[in-house]
């Protein structure tokens, strides 16, 4: 992403126009060259990428700043679960053609986004494409020295915690597509909104990050379900879990469409774009870990054990019984 040169082109003027202005670290030097100095700090670097596509992460019809707030904070939310700072970020944007209200909306949203979690835009590509719009975004965060938490190293007897509520976003979109829940919620107007927002923009747990460095044994984001991304960290630690179904937190308007039947509960745990954080922690840090999330005001659940063995996740209900699960996350293929 550079704008430097003596005749400036179509997409260097777009750059100028509308994402230099977001580059305000030193180390991006105004996208003026090919590339980005960022500063280690005497830390480790943690990189994490993610693509948003339009028609399969959102809608052609979405609020173009919500599709750059999604962009960054689905990146933001993998930086926290590895308790990582945000440092900076990369930008690569395919467009179908130039829209200029569009790209105003979305370079306001971006720059929302990058200063209100300090993480500044350091450089990119924007490239034309005869097929849906896309977005993608590689982010840098710093930990200290070999202090980066994985997947793998959970242990039996670990607590699982998941923060947030889980399956409001898969609810949002169904909204979107006029699908059963939107049925369901056709008089509670604030509800649909809510679901929708959460769908449109996560919110990244990045307040935690420096507990779960603290405290946790492994943890991911939840991103593609969380039943299936659980098993990725348990097949990761090489363990198993059980879970108590009734205590996976559900916000009230999941809550009512799950009591209406709207919508399973098996659809909740599998259903993406989430965006929580998913986290193993020994039983003898409960209570700091639990402290740490009331301190910077993000809710976490206990709601499961990791178990030795190598069987999958179990989701148990208040009888003990196993909820049969027809698929554990999303998946592009």
């Amino acid at each position: 992403m550079s704008t430097s040169g003596a005749q400036a082109s179509g997409e260097d003027s777009l750059i100028a126009r509308y994402f230099r202005p977001l580059a305000k670290d030193p180390g991006a030097f105004g996208l003026t060259d090919d590339a980005a100095v960022l500063k280690a700090l005497g830390e480790d670097i943690v990189v994490t990428t993610d693509a948003i596509v339009e028609g399969v992460h959102f809608l052609s019809d979405d609020p173009p700043h919500t599709v750059a707030k999604k962009a960054l904070r689905v990146n933001l939310s993998d930086l926290a679960a590895k308790g990582a700072s945000p440092a900076g970020f990369v930008l690569t944007l395919a467009l179908r053609g130039v829209d200029e209200t569009w790209l105003a909306a979305f370079a306001r949203g971006l720059e929302e986004d990058a200063g209100a979690f300090n993480c500044p835009l350091l450089g990119g590509d924007t490239v034309s494409t005869p097929g849906p719009l896309m977005v993608s975004i590689t982010a840098f965060g710093r930990v200290p020295q070999d202090r980066m938490v994985h997947r793998s190293g959970a242990k039996p007897g670990d607590h699982i915690f998941v923060t947030g509520t889980i399956g409001d976003a898969a609810l949002g979109l169904d909204i979107l597509r006029n699908g059963k829940a939107a049925a369901a919620l056709a008089s509670d107007a604030a509800s649909r909104e809510m679901l929708i927002g959460r769908y449109r923009v996560p919110q990244p747990r990045s307040a935690l990050a420096l507990a779960i460095r603290a405290h946790a044994h492994a943890a991911m984001d939840v991103s593609d379900g969380l039943a299936g991304d659980l098993a990725k960290l348990c097949a990761a630690s090489g363990m198993s879990a059980v879970i108590d179904l009734p205590a996976i937190p559900l916000s009230k308007a999941t809550s009512a469409v799950l009591a209406g039947g709207a919508v399973s509960m098996d659809a909740i745990v599998s259903g993406g774009d989430d965006y929580e954080i998913l986290c193993a922690v020994p039983q003898g840090a409960f209570g700091e870990f639990m402290q740490a999330t009331g301190e910077v005001g993000v809710a976490a659940s206990p709601i499961g054990t990791i178990m030795a063995g190598t069987s999958s996740p179990k989701f148990l209900d208040a009888e003990g019984r196993e909820l049969p699960l027809r698929r554990t996350s999303y998946s592009h293929f």
